[in-house]
């Protein structure tokens, strides 16, 4: 794959740490709602790093991919991305990469996405192909984030949860609820995807992303719930996955 040159001609802060990145790619070649791209950077020395990010916009035609970076303390590339970069800067792109962790629109079974912190991302990319394309295939997302504060895309989800025939949305907060919530804080359990997700019987395909502990741990529990094994798929992320 070549690498691409990219305008950046929009910035948004969706957290105190997290940034979304809108890309003008002249000759993009259009992509499937879950792909990603490499990003490269090179400082004027040469030294160049390489790092992954899904795609949270959905396909177009006009040429422009949305990135939502989250910055890490330690990490090389996402601090310029999500503190230094303007509008106006171009940025190396690669891609798009990846064919399994993908919804199409053909796709009429019923959806369940499941999404631990930055994991969002490219479920909402999904989310986004649905309501672009008119398509009516039944979606769920449970979203696990720390608090209400770390919540990405917090807008767009309430305004898409509420239309009819939308996705219905659940949120699992792990450290902090906002007041009133009817479930204390701690991670998904098997109660919470028994409560919240499809039926097994409805083989729904299953779309699990963010940590590698948390993902494992989710479809384990969609497996216990009776799932089809090859109706989950998964994309993961760890200490060194490439996202820094």
């Amino acid at each position: 794959m070549m690498w691409r040159a990219g305008t950046v001609v929009a910035l948004h802060d969706e957290t105190p740490t997290a940034r979304t990145i809108t890309l003008q790619v002249a000759d993009w070649p259009s992509h499937v709602a879950g792909q990603h791209v490499d990003v490269r950077l090179t400082a004027s020395d040469g030294y160049s790093a390489v790092r992954s990010y899904s795609i949270a916009s959905p396909p177009n035609a006009e040429g422009q991919v949305e990135l939502t970076v989250e910055r890490l303390s330690d990490g090389e590339v996402s601090p310029y991305l999500t503190q230094e970069l303007a509008v106006g800067d171009r940025l190396e792109l690669r891609g798009p990469i990846g064919g399994w962790f993908v919804w199409r629109s053909r796709q009429a079974e019923p959806i369940q996405l499941i999404a631990g912190g930055s994991g969002i991302v490219p479920l909402m990319g999904m989310i986004r192909s649905r309501a672009s394309v008119g398509s009516t295939a039944p979606f769920r997302l449970l979203y696990s984030v720390r608090e209400p504060g770390a919540v990405f895309y917090r807008d767009e989800l309430r305004g898409i949860s509420d239309r009819v025939d939308s996705v219905t949305l659940t949120y699992a907060y792990t450290r902090a609820t906002p007041r009133g919530w009817p479930r204390p804080p701690g991670r998904i359990d098997a109660s919470v995807i028994a409560e919240t997700t499809w039926c097994s019987k409805l083989i729904p395909t299953c779309y699990v992303c963010g940590p590698t502990s948390f993902v494992e741990n989710a479809a384990a529990l969609l497996v216990a719930c009776g799932n089809r094994p090859d109706k989950i798929k998964t994309e993961r992320f760890g200490p060194t996955g490439g996202r820094k």
